[in-house]
């Protein structure tokens, strides 16, 4: 059984979280009634990090914050491990922000990137930040662990963005990260001899190139390898990302060089009409409780198309889907054992073994929803070992050498 300050934390978050949801309720039915067009979201400060863009801090992974998208508050949190600048044979420059790789006695402009891996965080639609102190906790671990550039995406939330929203913000870093690596790679290719133009020339192609250096990320350009790409969402964002994994499949070569090659659901924020046995049995467990999630949904969903059996919120159901299982890259899910939402995840990864995806879950003994993502939770044995066992998994899709590791 999870330990007695575990359930008295459970208990104080799920007071503070029914008022939370109560409160945003009354703020979605502002943006509902016409006489109020300009309703507010009362929502609780979130205790946030600060973005350390230096090698500086204990755990050596330097972080950014980007906002990526002009017409929306659509943002990123980027964190590097310090052993990028030592692996990546790549010059940043500090006046253009990119410079292409110098010679590597390897091989010409050869030199090694990391992988990168797309983090949505979890709060069931309605909370939670990219840069809220726990995210960038986990998402400093991860980097470490899988030496890795870790993206935190800090999609919009509900009810002010309903479904949708939040999943097409899911899309849109994706596609963004496409377009940094096709542009970084048009920047780096661009640097020919100049003596070869005539004056005009020259001068189109030197402001070509600066206007592309100053729309480029260069932690990107220099160290982010998007051909390895890994999707990791706890909670509602482990649903936001097998929606960005679908429509990855659907994209295919389209969304080149970007290539998603797995994903980690964590717990993920799965429903349905037709309850299972674990929820009917857990339905009151610790931290999120079926009535909340319910509650959560209904805050997500519009009121014309709320259904438990949404494909937002329940995958299984073959009518609805637009990919098939099949199709979907090799997929890692996390179960809680007294997670009322644990049965339908599991189910999800039965049915993608049934067609020959690697998708394995793994269940985690006398632990609560959000075990290895809560702030109170992080630095306990099962989230450090959860963390350690989907490094282990997901090096064997982003390993440069091949599978020289197995689960």
């Amino acid at each position: 059984m999870p330990s007695v300050t575990v359930k008295l934390y459970s208990v104080l978050f799920k007071f503070l979280l029914k008022r939370q949801l109560q409160t945003l309720i009354q703020s979605s039915l502002l943006y509902s009634n016409p006489t109020h067009p300009f309703g507010t979201t009362a929502r609780p400060e979130e205790p946030t990090a600060a973005a350390n863009p230096t090698f500086s801090a204990p755990d050596g992974v330097a972080t950014k914050d980007i906002h990526i998208d002009p017409l929306t508050s659509l943002s990123v949190r980027i964190f590097l491990p310090n052993t990028a600048p030592a692996s990546a044979s790549v010059v940043v420059s500090k006046t253009s922000g990119y410079a292409p790789a110098v010679d590597n006695p390897r091989g010409r402009n050869h030199y090694r990137k990391l992988p990168i891996v797309v983090q949505f965080h979890g709060g069931g639609f309605v909370s939670g930040r990219n840069d809220g102190v726990a995210n960038d906790l986990f998402c400093r671990r991860m980097a470490r662990l899988l030496d890795a550039v870790v993206v935190a995406v800090g999609y919009r939330l509900a009810p002010e963005n309903r479904y949708p929203v939040a999943f097409e913000d899911g899309v849109a870093v994706l596609n963004w990260l496409g377009r940094q690596a096709n542009l970084a790679d048009c920047v780096g290719r661009g640097g020919g001899d100049f003596r070869r133009f005539d004056g005009r020339r020259r001068q189109q192609q030197q402001l070509a190139d600066g206007l592309g250096a100053s729309l480029v990320e260069p932690w990107l350009a220099a160290h982010g390898d998007p051909s390895r790409c890994v999707l990791l969402g706890a909670s509602c964002g482990a649903n936001i990302a097998d929606y960005v994994a679908q429509k990855a499949v659907e994209a295919g070569k389209l969304l080149d060089p970007v290539r998603v090659v797995a994903q980690v659901l964590m717990y993920p924020f799965f429903i349905g009409s037709i309850p299972t046995r674990s929820e009917i049995r857990l339905s009151n467990s610790y931290f999120y409780d079926k009535d909340m999630s319910i509650l959560a949904w209904k805050l997500f969903l519009r009121e014309e198309e709320f259904d438990l059996d949404h494909p937002a919120a329940n995958p299984l159901l073959l009518k609805r889907r637009q990919t098939p299982f099949k199709d979907m890259p090799p997929t890692l899910t996390v179960v809680a054992e007294h997670d009322w939402m644990r049965d339908r995840a599991i189910a999800y990864s039965e049915e993608l073994r049934k067609v020959n995806v690697d998708a394995p879950h793994l269940d985690y003994k006398d632990t609560v929803h959000g075990f290895a993502t809560l702030d109170v939770l992080l630095k306990t044995p099962q989230a450090q070992a959860c963390a350690e066992d989907i490094a282990i998994w997901v090096k064997k899709y982003i390993s440069l050498r091949g599978h020289e590791f197995s689960y």
